[in-house]
């Protein structure tokens, strides 16, 4: 992170009479839009006080400009995040819970919590293969689901899960609340996925994306609702989300994908009904199959509760 840029200049006879918005531009290369969040945030001064963007400059008068330090969106910052639970740690991998609004690794437009950030601040020394951001991430959470994840802390487990999770031997065991009941009440979704055309935020279902492949079966199914177990074959980004919406069965709360607002507030929740509850692999050190499980956070819990009991 580099220091904040301050900057004091004269106001030039050239300029007199522009807004303070383009004198900027002129005098410190900026563009008029950087110059305009610069005036509302409070870090342009004209003769000691701040200013409008549309106020008018006249020469000899000191514009005083503080332009704040650039933050690298890539950069690793160590901080504890409460609410991630180490469910297992050992030499070669540490296996986490992972909460609701934490990603797993810093990201362009990204300014919350990371697991990266958490393992950094918490004192674990995690595997340094990959891009420095994700360094030891061998798979992936989107921001808005929970549950349990794998990170590698040796290069050799990192190869090996990296391999594993790539060769599809690794068995991802989510659990999802859908909307209504799929009928069948078991199957496979075989349909590729990429991005949405219209909004570049969200994915669909299109005729030349990439290779998509979600098993589900219903576990339980009630009035409004079908607790299903899903397993994937691939792991696409919001892919159970993304095949979900496709059946018309999106998961409970998932606004993005054409869930009912109205049930979502009815049952609580701010975010799709969507868990990873089960993960399975062979140990990258003793070659041993294991499985680590995370139960449902208390805003699931509580939404399948009300689904439950609806009659």
């Amino acid at each position: 992170m580099t220091q904040a840029d301050h900057r004091t200049l004269p106001v030039p006879e050239s300029l007199a009479g522009e807004r303070v918005d383009a004198a900027m531009a002129q005098l410190f290369g900026l563009s008029r839009t950087r110059a305009a969040d610069l005036i509302a945030q409070g870090q342009v001064l004209v003769d000691g006080s701040e200013v409008g963007k549309s106020d008018r400059v006249f020469p000899g008068a000191m514009l005083d400009v503080t332009i704040p330090a650039a933050v690298d969106p890539l950069e690793v910052v160590p901080e504890v995040v409460e609410g991630i639970g180490i469910i297992h740690d050992d030499d070669s991998i540490v296996v986490i819970d992972k909460p609701v609004g934490v990603a797993v690794h810093p990201s362009p437009g990204w300014s919350g919590p990371t697991v990266v950030g958490h393992l950094a601040g918490a004192g674990f020394r995690i595997a340094t293969s990959g891009a420095s951001e994700r360094q030891g991430i061998v798979q992936r959470l989107d921001v808005g689901t929970s549950g349990v994840m794998v990170i590698a802390k040796s290069e050799h487990a990192y190869s090996l899960l990296k391999n594993a999770f790539r060769q599809r031997t690794v068995e991802k065991t989510y659990h999802a609340l859908v909307q209504g009941h799929p009928d069948p009440l078991e199957g496979t979704v075989d349909a590729p996925i990429g991005r949405h055309p219209k909004a570049d935020y969200k994915f669909a279902v299109m005729a030349d994306g990439r290779p998509s492949v979600t098993h589900y079966e219903t576990l339980e199914a009630h009035r409004f609702a079908s607790l299903l177990e899903v397993h994937l074959e691939t792991g696409r980004t919001h892919q159970i989300r993304v095949h979900m919406s496709a059946l018309k069965h999106p998961c409970v709360g998932d606004l993005t994908y054409g869930a009912d607002p109205t049930l979502a507030k009815r049952v609580g929740l701010e975010r799709q009904w969507l868990h990873a509850v089960r993960l399975g692999f062979e140990h990258p050190d003793t070659g041993e199959h294991v499985e680590y499980e995370s139960s449902y956070p208390d805003d699931l819990a509580h939404a399948l509760a009300v689904i439950r009991d609806a009659h």
